[in-house]
């Protein structure tokens, strides 16, 4: 007589304090797209993470965005003409995609008035923007700039919007 067993998957709850976590360059961004998206959102109850929102003043930035990464659900990354000139922007993206391959997260990308292959092949903008963190570049930001690469690969790879300049 054969016997089954049936094993129960253990599921383990995660709590997120935001659904969405927006990567934007503010420069390009904050005043106009990303403003009117975050407000959108808030008003259907969507708990986003903004930087000028919610970064405690006095506060470890680099220690607060990750912990922010790390309780958010889904990734919006708007990537925008001067999103690869930020290194705060590069390793957000780093952070977002590790937590999409390694937690199976979410992530959109919208491509603001950026051809998305300028982004996943580094021209235009972006190109600059690599040629310049590559200036007097020592071994460890080379390392650095190699995971950037790769990152824009992937994110760029992912369905997302095209919102081309009027």
């Amino acid at each position: 007589m054969a016997s089954t067993s049936t094993q129960k998957a253990s599921s383990v709850t995660i709590s997120h304090t935001y659904d969405v976590f927006l990567s934007f360059r503010g420069e390009d961004t904050r005043k106009n797209f990303t403003d009117h998206l975050y407000k959108n959102l808030d008003a259907y109850g969507i708990l986003t993470f903004r930087d000028d929102e919610e970064l405690e003043k006095g506060g470890d930035i680099a220690f607060d965005l990750s912990r922010a990464i790390e309780e958010s659900k889904i990734f919006t990354v708007i990537f925008s003409k001067n999103y690869a000139n930020s290194r705060w922007c590069l390793n957000e993206l780093l952070k977002i995609i590790e937590s999409m391959e390694k937690e199976g997260k979410i992530v959109l990308p919208i491509f603001y008035h950026v051809n998305p292959s300028d982004v996943r092949k580094q021209l235009g903008s972006y190109r600059e923007a690599f040629a310049n963190h590559e200036k007097d570049a020592d071994e460890e930001k080379k390392a650095s700039i190699q995971k950037w690469r790769t990152a824009l690969s992937k994110a760029s790879n992912l369905s997302g919007w095209h919102i081309d300049e009027q």
